[in-house]
């Protein structure tokens, strides 16, 4: 079971300020090697900068994993990390981050330290998720662990996709309008991705042509949400949850999302 830990050291042992936390805090012994491979001891230190790295760390294995942003705040790339956050680094194996988060830069500053760091591609995607937690179980030295996740992963998905094609209102694909980061859900469901916004708002000119499809629901990003995007159109607008909880399950988003497309469906037959 991994477990999920915020490490708080004392402020008094910090002296230097975030940015130098950041370019420096990786440093230390910490029995990784400079290709990435796995420690000494056989189980890697992981340190992420959200849940959702931290799912995907502990999926492909990964059974120490430190997560610096926490999962009550609403849209992680705003978060800004205290040096006490970001300490955790100092011991870490590897530490993973996303291209997309502001601090994520400086987090690349410390690629001269010992910890190994690890640019993950976030997308709930099923095909995609089982390409990065495979080729982070290689990195993490759990390769069989990472194929144990991904084989009962596979069977899930099947199952709840399954049971979203047999919702499908009128037994068609509904047409769907989604988010950028929300196009995953649409896929579980079968249905039919007539377009697609964001992250920025929905300007006239795309409400007209996002409207023309005549789509039933809209796919919305819970995290980055901009409102109701197809104003008197009749879609039903369905909030999709892309970052797990703090139980760092991948597979409970996904479940997530299925039962809310369900119920949405449900509601466009009645």
């Amino acid at each position: 079971m991994a477990r999920t830990r915020l490490r708080i050291p004392s402020l008094l042992a910090l002296s230097a300020p975030l940015a130098l936390v950041l370019v420096t805090g990786c440093g230390g012994d910490t029995g990784s090697s400079d290709d990435g491979a796995r420690p000494r001891d056989g189980k890697p230190v992981v340190v992420v900068t959200t849940t959702w790295e931290g799912a995907f760390a502990k999926a492909a294995g990964a059974e120490d994993v430190t997560v610096i942003v926490p999962s009550s705040t609403h849209h992680a790339p705003d978060y800004d990390p205290k040096p006490s956050d970001l300490a955790a680094v100092a011991k870490a194996d590897f530490v993973l981050y996303a291209p997309f988060e502001p601090y994520a830069a400086k987090i690349k500053e410390a690629a001269g330290s010992s910890a190994e760091l690890v640019e993950v591609n976030l997308d709930n995607d099923a095909d995609k998720v089982g390409a990065e937690v495979a080729r982070l179980g290689k990195l993490f030295g759990t390769e069989d662990a990472a194929a144990t996740w991904k084989s009962g992963f596979d069977t899930e998905y099947a199952k709840l996709s399954q049971e979203l094609k047999g919702a499908w209102p009128e037994g068609k694909s509904p047409n769907v309008v989604s988010q950028v980061f929300t196009a995953w859900a649409a896929k579980l469901a079968g249905a039919t991705t007539v377009g697609t916004y964001g992250p920025e708002a929905v300007t006239p000119a795309q409400l007209a042509d996002l409207s023309k499809n005549k789509p039933a629901l809209v796919l919305d990003n819970a995290h980055m949400s901009t409102g109701t995007v197809l104003p008197d159109s009749g879609a039903r607008q369905v909030k999709i949850v892309n970052y797990p909880g703090d139980d760092l399950d991948l597979l409970a988003v996904h479940r997530g999302a299925a039962a809310e497309l369900k119920k949405a469906m449900g509601a466009a037959t009645s």
